[in-house]
């Protein structure tokens, strides 16, 4: 008998039913040769510090580090985890096979692994590994088995990973809460990738906090209706894009210079600006360029899961767990791809299947209405759908691809659920679509207040060629004769001169913005860099803190600590949260960068590029350092 073990029970009947294992048993499902059943989740953990040895049941900080010669698992404590694990290992101990069908990623490895240690499995493992739940890909996984030991460098990862939670969150915790919380009866919880969260929000909230604002003035002039704002050369901006090129010319790459780089003027105060405004207003504005310059924009990319998490808190409103749970739901209703995924492409074997999961789309109705088939109708036509680099890239895949539509027509989706899958559709969508096409026009003049003196002027107009992938997502609005006029500029001629009106515009700086979860994600993902360029956000994934599947029960598990608080889509630190991070002194606990060098070796592990033994001794070292360092601190933190 082949024993199928799966996640969830609602995921273990698609398996089962596809495998023709329709005997519903107590525990499981049963027939034609397979028994097919599940777990809930974690039914394992790592042993509590007391069950090591009787010395660390009670709180002592001449007992740490509690660091344990040799980690092993127990069973959770719960009646129903108790029952359904007997099941399992009967089955297991009567196996001929087993096949893992955990979910594919870290987590769901070492969920599976562990069960099938604490059961004392013997018989040959075989690894399922799908993308989606539809028959399809569940019948193209099982033909594809491979043997456990190729997925061993996940589970070594998923398991250091958990180690590492427990010998920081058990030795800190305890440390920090000996040290400094001792006769308050609170508990300072501390977390490898929890704490150096709290303090990306504590030092936004202090940012803001400690603001200064600071005014200015503005100058900027009409001519022909049109606003030209006065600017400048930018030099120090020039010096960095010289270093840039020269430094990207060392390591043998080009990179081409930006030029002559322009900011807008500003002046300190309102008397010095309406001084340059009496010395201009009487001389004539002059056109000295007008360029036009043609450019392309590529579709967005297709999801992966923080970028749905931070689009559906921006558009929806949606917490990021609120996301997770929702497109979890339309995986497990076999709509959408597996969406545990840190990465936006596709890999080419997709690309033959990709015309199937446009008809499933094109056939998608919403309460009678078919939202996609006016969209996919123009792709259609006997011509094959595009395929572009920026979406298909093996290079760029490895376990799972991006997140999109499998094909399955959606049936019995909630309103959030329709939603969610439609940014995903569209995004999908509009990858196969043409790049919009546009044209930009610069145009730069000049008021010369003395025959030495010159004040510069810009202004800059973009008119859409060709909407190209735009028009998957405009919205259908009702039009009006008053009807608002495209961004367009007057046709401008060099040399052409007139008068204008100049002004003067007071300006003050602004504080940054509270995180929310779409901006606290992006900074989890970047270990606390804010990068707007998604290639170089590509390349800093390795270094982002916690998984993808992790970062939104991190925010949910700040918030339940009292460490931090959600008003409206706004995260704010609490006093609790505050007093936590005042109290941590060794950086490598708070700090997103450092914790994210953790990540990348633990990325590294995965992919049998670092050895797991080394970063358990590295581990076992770095809690031994913080735990001396903090002991010998005299006095606790104002």
């Amino acid at each position: 008998m082949i024993v199928c073990i799966a996640e969830k029970p609602s995921v273990a009947r698609e398996i089962a039913n596809v495998l023709g294992a329709k005997s519903q048993k107590d525990g499981y499902l049963e027939g034609n040769g397979y028994q097919v059943t599940w777990t809930f989740g974690h039914l394992c953990e790592l042993k509590e510090p007391h069950e090591y040895t009787p010395m660390w049941k009670s709180w002592s900080l001449s007992q740490l580090p509690m660091i344990p010669p040799r980690f092993g698992i127990k069973l959770k404590e719960d009646k129903g985890i108790e029952k359904q694990f007997n099941i399992i290992k009967g089955l297991f101990q009567k196996a001929d096979e087993i096949i893992n069908c955990g979910d594919a990623g870290q987590e769901g490895e070492l969920i599976q692994r562990w069960v099938m240690q604490k059961a004392a499995a013997k018989c040959p493992v075989k690894r399922l590994w799908v993308n989606s739940l539809t028959e399809e890909a569940i019948k193209e996984g099982f033909q594809t088995l491979k043997d456990q030991s190729a997925y061993q460098g996940l589970y070594e990862a998923g398991l250091m990973r958990a180690i590492g939670d427990w010998l920081l969150g058990m030795n800190a915790t305890r440390l920090y809460t000996l040290k400094y919380a001792a006769g308050k009866r609170q508990v300072l919880s501390v977390g490898r990738v929890q704490t150096p969260t709290l303090a990306l929000v504590v030092t936004r909230q202090r940012e803001i906090d400690n603001f200064v604002p600071r005014q200015s003035w503005v100058l900027s002039t009409l001519y022909r209706d049109t606003k030209f704002n006065a600017i400048e050369r930018d030099e120090e901006a020039e010096a960095e894009d010289a270093a840039a090129v020269a430094a990207a010319a060392e390591k043998g790459k080009k990179q081409k210079p930006k030029g002559i780089i322009y900011k807008p003027i500003e002046y300190a105060t309102e008397a010095e600006g309406k001084a340059i405004i009496e010395d201009i207003k009487e001389k004539p504005f002059t056109v000295l360029s007008v360029e036009k310059k043609k450019g392309t924009e590529a579709p967005p990319r297709l999801y992966d899961l923080t970028g749905l998490q931070v689009d559906c808190n921006k558009k929806l409103g949606l917490s990021a767990e609120q996301t997770l749970s929702i497109i979890q739901s339309l995986y497990e209703k076999k709509v959408t791809t597996y969406p545990r995924v840190d990465t936006t492409f596709l890999p080419d074997d997709v690309y033959p299947k990709c015309p199937q999961t446009m008809n499933g789309l094109y056939q998608t109705k919403f309460a009678g209405v078919a939202p996609y088939a006016d969209l996919i109708r123009p792709l259609g036509g006997g011509k094959p759908l595009r395929k572009s680099k920026k979406v298909f890239d093996n290079s760029k895949v490895t376990d799972h691809h991006a997140i999109i539509p499998t094909g399955i027509i959606p049936q019995g989706l909630t309103e959030l659920e329709q939603k969610v899958f439609d940014l995903v559709a569209r995004a999908f969508i509009a990858a196969f679509y043409d790049d919009c096409k546009f044209e930009t026009t610069t145009v730069m003049g000049e008021v010369k207040p003395s025959d030495d003196k010159q004040i510069l002027f810009r202004t800059t107009g973009k008119v859409i060629i060709e909407e190209g992938w735009k028009v998957v997502f405009k919205k259908k609005v009702e039009t009006s004769d008053e009807e608002a006029e495209p961004d367009t500029l007057p046709v401008f001629t060099k040399g052409e001169s007139g008068p204008h009106i100049p002004s003067m515009t007071e300006k003050w700086t602004t504080p940054p913005k509270p995180y929310t979860d779409a901006t606290l994600l992006r900074a989890m993902e970047t270990a606390g860099k804010t990068v707007e360029d998604e290639e170089l956000r590509d390349a800093m994934k390795e270094n982002g803190i916690g998984r993808p599947s992790t970062r939104a029960a991190i925010i949910e598990t700040l918030i339940r600590r009292n460490y931090i608080r959600r008003e409206r889509s706004s995260l704010h630190p609490t006093p609790t949260g505050f007093e936590l991070i005042d109290l941590i002194h060794e950086e490598l606990l708070k700090s997103a960068e450092l914790t994210g060098r953790w990540e990348k070796k633990l990325r590294q592990i995965e992919r049998h590029e670092y050895e797991a033994k080394t970063f358990l001794e590295e581990l076992k070292q770095m809690v031994t350092d913080i735990v001396l360092a903090v002991l010998k601190e005299q006095k606790s933190p104002a």
